[in-house]
């Protein structure tokens, strides 16, 4: 009994509502992870503006002498080589670009009102500088390049301006001191300023990538007020045609909800559920997973905000996510549905009316184990808040069997959640009288074997939680039990 009151307040530290008791919604923790790996394919932290032909060129001698001099001719040129050096494809020499101490030279060039090609040039270079490591964008940033970016927004030639756009979510992608440094310069209105019908395709692509990277980072989170100045922007270009502005709009709304219940509430607020879930069920995948991760992390909000995502109708996009092709659609699907499954039991009936049971035992019987362990958890908060007939109708489903099997994982964690899962399903039989026949149907698909195996696995918690289960439930004493009919086991 002591190992599992561990494990429980083990698992409220991993918790939002920690308050929420018996079942519990769950934050991002080691789900993050595998997302964030994934995500680098749809939308990348900083991004290089690569040379469309590249030139073989190497690094001019002059170069130094070309910058800080004070022929116009020879500075553009000077730059224009520096720029083509870090356009490179492989291995652009940014650390020797900075060592020639140009930088402050490049930067007062963004400057230059009157020399459009020069301001160019020079705002390409530093964005590829600034696109390096967190020591490269410190060096811009040192360099006094933010305000100068940020005065570029409003130059009256669009492809400078796009490119500050560029540099600039390089910067803001970095950290949240260089994010909130841009914020403090007033680099929102600008930007925003930017977005209109009249803007094309590829500049506004550009525009939905910085905006995102300025609703990015934690510790700490975007300032409330930038947050309610951007969110109006994104909620229209959520709307727009094109695939890539709809994946940075929604990984931008995926960002200022992965946080505290008020942070989810100023997006919800807004209306965007219903079109945030409307794009769970596109054909794209660059689309799908940010607007699934958002509203994923609506549902580790408060009831009320999970029922929002509920009435926008996220229960009937589920389904079909749960049985994705992607395993990482299945695991944030599953993820998703184990925080719907934690709240209080009308919303657990939701899941059942919707139809959601079949395809989680299925995923917890073929799907790739990653998303079997979130679908374990979906089956343990399910088990833990919904009532004793619902928790029939879990069984009648055939959870059982999947559950069971699972048994024989290498994760410790998800034994544990899985041994806890079967005690709740005992005390539910034991409400209806029916423990005797749970014990047959255990032993029959085999569980008993499994418990019986868990007595010497090598974490010692399992081990006696385990043991606990079978004196409780499986020896000569507790068998003696007269069983009255109890639907579906």
């Amino acid at each position: 009994k002591m190992s599992l009151l561990i494990k429980h307040s083990e698992r409220l530290r991993k918790f939002k509502n920690k308050g929420k008791d018996p079942a519990l919604r769950r934050q991002r923790a080691e789900v993050v992870i595998e997302l964030r790996k994934a995500k680098k394919d749809e939308q990348i932290l900083k991004r290089r503006n690569i040379e469309p032909n590249e030139v073989g060129m190497e690094r001019n001698l002059s170069t130094e002498e070309g910058v800080n001099g004070s022929d116009t001719e020879l500075q553009l040129q000077a730059t224009q080589a520096t720029r083509r050096l870090l356009s490179r494809r492989k291995d652009p020499p940014i650390n020797e670009i900075i060592e020639l101490g140009i930088i402050p030279r490049l930067v007062e060039f963004l400057t230059y009102a009157d020399n459009a090609p020069l301001q160019f040039e020079a705002a390409w270079a530093l964005t590829n500088i600034a696109a390096g490591t967190s020591d490269h964008t410190k060096a811009v940033v040192e360099g006094g390049a933010l305000p100068a970016f940020v005065a570029l927004l409003s130059s009256p030639h669009m492809h400078v301006s796009e490119q500050s756009v560029w540099a600039l979510g390089n910067i803001a992608g970095d950290s949240p001191l260089y994010r909130d440094a841009l914020i403090n310069c007033n680099a929102i209105p600008p930007l925003l300023a930017l977005v209109s019908p009249a803007t094309p395709v590829w500049f506004l692509r550009n525009i939905t990538w910085t905006l995102s990277n300025f609703c990015r980072h934690k510790n700490p989170c975007p300032p409330l007020d930038a947050v309610q100045k951007m969110l109006p922007v994104l909620i229209c270009l959520l709307e727009h045609e094109d695939s890539e502005i709809i994946s940075d709009s929604c990984w931008a709304t995926s960002f200022l909800t992965d946080g505290s219940n008020d942070r989810i509430q100023v997006v919800v607020d807004t209306g965007v559920l219903p079109r945030l879930v409307e794009l769970m069920a596109s054909p794209e995948l660059i689309v799908v997973t940010p607007a699934l991760r958002t509203v994923g992390n609506v549902v580790t909000g408060t009831n009320e905000q999970t029922q929002a995502a509920i009435d926008a109708g996220v229960l009937a996009v589920l389904p079909h996510l749960l049985q994705h092709a992607k395993p990482t659609i299945q695991k944030e699907a599953a993820w998703m549905l184990s925080n719907i499954a934690a709240g209080p039991c009308w919303q657990v009936q939701q899941l059942i009316t919707c139809g959601l049971l079949p395809p989680l035992v299925e995923l917890l019987d073929k799907g790739n184990f990653n998303a079997q362990k979130e679908a374990v958890w979906a089956v343990a908060n399910f088990t833990t808040g919904g009532t004793v007939e619902q928790i029939v109708e879990l069984v009648q489903s055939g959870v059982l069997k999947p559950l069971l099997n699972l048994l024989l994982a290498k994760d410790s964690k998800t034994i544990l959640i899985i041994l806890d899962t079967i005690s709740n399903l005992f005390l539910a039989a034991e409400k209806l009288g029916e423990t005797e026949r749970l014990c047959l149907l255990v032993e029959r698909l085999g569980g008993l074997e499994k418990l019986e195996a868990l007595q010497v696995h090598e974490n010692k918690m399992v081990c006696q939680v385990a043991l606990n289960i079978i004196e409780k439930y499986f020896s000569d004493e507790s068998l003696q039990l007269v069983p009255v009919a109890f639907k579906g086991l």
